[in-house]
């Protein structure tokens, strides 16, 4: 875990090196902790969604870091992403779902200590963001696992994939939350995310959704389904 540094600004993990400054969001290494440091000082707290859903994220607050949730299942606990804290605390997982490769958080680790298999698509593992984070798994197609149904939309990133359990959407920063309103990042070729979006509305359309996960926010699906279409609109 010396080898490891996390960017205090955003949450990055950094695998084996010390650059001058982070490769996410640019903050200096002076904003820099070792994955060490982070555990001493740093929590992951988990806060209930539904009754097999939760949401978990580093705590104090760690800069801009994307939450990631675990959905039990089958007597199986299945993350989607990752947080940026490694804790020793939590129970095991058994598989890491990526929605895309811009915060991998703490996977690696978690994946050594936890024996748990990282999944993500192909597009995104190719990045060199994530050519230092071990991958178990590098999907192509859309699948089905555990009930946890995956699609790959593109857009935000290349191999940008939203997930859905039973009536949860687990959307990530794809559409983020600003005041009241939604919209989608602007990270990214806008054309195709704006086509990734229409992509995502013709899959969930007719689906009874409860709750919308995103990176910064949990909401009842029909106030954000509302907020979506104006935004397609």
């Amino acid at each position: 875990m010396s080898d490891q540094y996390v960017c205090k600004i955003c949450g990055y993990n950094m695998i084996n090196y010390y650059p001058d400054h982070c490769p996410f969001c640019g903050a200096s290494k002076a904003n820099f902790i070792t994955a060490e440091e982070c555990s001493q000082n740093y929590k992951v707290i988990s806060n209930k969604v539904k009754d097999n859903v939760t949401r978990l994220i580093s705590y104090p607050n760690l800069g801009l870091e994307h939450a990631a949730y675990c959905i039990e299942i089958s007597e199986k606990k299945i993350w989607i992403d990752c947080p940026s804290t490694f804790s020793k605390d939590l129970e095991p997982m058994d598989k890491i779902l990526f929605t895309h490769h811009h915060f991998l958080g703490a996977s690696n680790l978690y994946r050594e200590y936890y024996t748990a298999f990282i999944w993500i698509h192909k597009e995104d593992s190719n990045h060199v963001l994530a050519r230092k984070h071990p991958f178990d798994k590098k999907f192509k197609e859309n699948f089905e696992l555990f009930d946890i149904k995956a699609f790959h939309i593109n857009g935000h990133t290349p191999g940008f994939t939203f997930f859905v359990f039973e009536d949860v959407l687990f959307i990530c920063d794809y559409v983020f939350l600003k005041g009241e309103e939604l919209f989608l990042n602007p990270y990214g070729p806008e054309d195709l995310t704006i086509e990734g979006a229409k992509k995502l509305y013709s899959i969930i359309e007719n689906s009874e959704l409860e709750k919308v996960c995103g990176y910064n926010y949990v909401m009842d699906y029909e106030k954000w389904i509302t907020s979506f279409v104006r935004l397609l609109m």
